[in-house]
């Protein structure tokens, strides 16, 4: 009997995941251990691998569609096994809008977001709608000969008003919209139409850079990298939460200045010596350190409680290509200063290289956003949703400053405390930033913690 290839639940979090590419094809064999797919969820984009040996008999999700976790996404059996008939499976994250409250004004064009938005009673099918044409039918309608017109003229006819019957789109509709934007005049490369007729692209609305006005293969390159772009799953939820963070929590900012001239001489000396701590590594103990002396900032809040975490998991945010992740340390107030380096620096490597668990990366009770490799003056941060304070790291650099009275050279690193102002007042803000900037100034600590 064929056997369901269920999509896994990587996280107690994960709700949803969407497949980013099938690495077999159907009727491909599988042997025990061979990569399937890889499944993007919220927090990460990780390889699915097969549990048994067999045959890929069926694919049921495709690329980029979201699915509930624990739902068929395909068959594994013996080659020539007949495969179950399966309900077809919508994307989850797309839910069909409530029949109950139809809404009274018309909604706005749908775009990707990670929560539905109220619709009107359901159409038939949902298409693209002009800009201009608010009042247009949900059904947009276009007879076989027009649709056959605006194929091989190369433009998107869904603009065009409709004079046939109940609003249809007619050829002879086609043929007055490319008289009235003078597409007999249009002058464009054989090679430059084809590429775009591959794209989908409306030749009327490229503009041509060529001589004469000619459209050119790179005008529709250009084009077509303009058009929108679905975000990806972890952008898609980057962009909710802290939207509802910057928009929920009421943020202000404390920043200071630090001299780590010291510790970045000690630093080298411990290097020569074969002990390769990061200046990040110092950084978070200190984080660390004053986290335990200000529990209130180790805490959340939902506007009526406030919850102390009685241990510190440090999330320092890492970034990738495809979006911010934020490994987190666990009891971090319970390691070394070699044991965090080296907590920190595996988890680093792991989330670069889309090994890391979403509950690796999960939980956390305040973040590091480091920019200090970016030769960044000063930067603030946003709030991650459940914590109340975040760490803006900038770059270390050699900068004037007066001691004793007189201007020396120092190096120079700035830090900036984003605070959640319903748990942290001004002035427990600024003092839990200076408690770090006073450990990473005593170079006698680091003495201590580096043995």
């Amino acid at each position: 009997m064929a056997t369901p290839i269920i999509m896994p639940k990587f996280g107690q979090m994960t709700e949803e995941s969407s497949i980013v590419e099938w690495r077999k094809k159907e009727g491909d064999k599988v042997a025990k251990g061979d990569i399937l797919f890889t499944v993007e969820t919220d927090k990460s984009v990780m390889d699915f691998e097969s549990f048994e040996d067999g045959v890929l008999l069926k694919i049921l999700v495709q690329p980029g569609v979201s699915v509930p976790v624990q739902s068929a996404v395909g068959f594994l059996g013996k080659a020539g096994e007949a495969v179950p008939s399966a309900p077809p499976q919508a994307p989850a994250a797309r839910p069909a809008p409530a029949p109950a409250a139809p809404a009274a004004a018309a909604p706005a064009p749908s775009r990707p977001a990670p929560s539905p938005v109220a619709q009107p009673a359901p159409a038939p099918e949902r298409v693209p709608v002009a800009p201009a044409a608010a009042a247009a039918p949900a059904l947009f309608k276009i007879s076989p000969r027009a649709a056959a017109l605006a194929r091989a003229s190369v433009i998107d006819p869904s603009g065009i008003a409709g004079t046939g019957p109940g609003g249809r789109v007619v050829e002879k509709d086609v043929r007055a919209h490319l008289e009235a934007h003078g597409y007999g005049a249009l002058r464009i490369t054989p090679t430059a139409k084809e590429l775009a007729a591959h794209d989908k692209l409306d030749l009327l609305a490229i503009v041509g850079t060529g001589e004469g006005g000619r459209i050119t293969v790179e005008d529709v390159k250009r084009s077509a990298a303009q058009r929108p772009r679905t975000l990806s799953k972890m952008r898609q939820v980057i962009a909710q939460r802290l939207t509802q963070s910057f928009r929920d929590i009421p943020h202000f900012y404390v920043t200071v200045s630090v001299d780590m001239s010291e510790l970045v001489s000690y630093r080298a000396r411990l290097k020569e010596s074969g002990a390769s701590f990061t200046l990040t590594d110092f950084i978070a103990e200190a984080a660390v350190l004053a986290l335990q002396e200000f529990p209130d900032v180790n805490s959340s809040t939902d506007g009526r409680t406030v919850r102390w975490h009685g241990r510190v998991n440090l999330g320092v945010a890492v970034s990738l290509e495809q979006g911010l992740v934020v490994p987190v340390i666990r009891s971090a107030d319970q390691l070394s200063l070699r044991e965090l380096s080296e907590k920190t620096r595996g988890l680093a490597e792991k989330a670069r290289a889309g090994k890391a668990s979403p509950d690796e990366l999960s939980g956390s009770t305040f973040t590091i956003s480091n920019m200090g490799m970016l030769n960044v003056e000063n930067f603030s941060a946003i709030i991650n949703p459940g914590e109340s304070a975040i760490l803006a790291v900038s770059s270390t650099l050699a900068q004037p400053v007066v001691r004793d009275g007189k201007v020396v050279v120092r190096q120079m690193m700035k830090l900036t405390l984003s605070c959640d102002h319903r748990i942290v007042d001004g002035a427990m803000g600024a003092r839990f930033v200076n408690a770090i900037k006073t450990k990473l100034e005593d170079l006698e600590l680091w003495k201590r913690l580096a043995v």
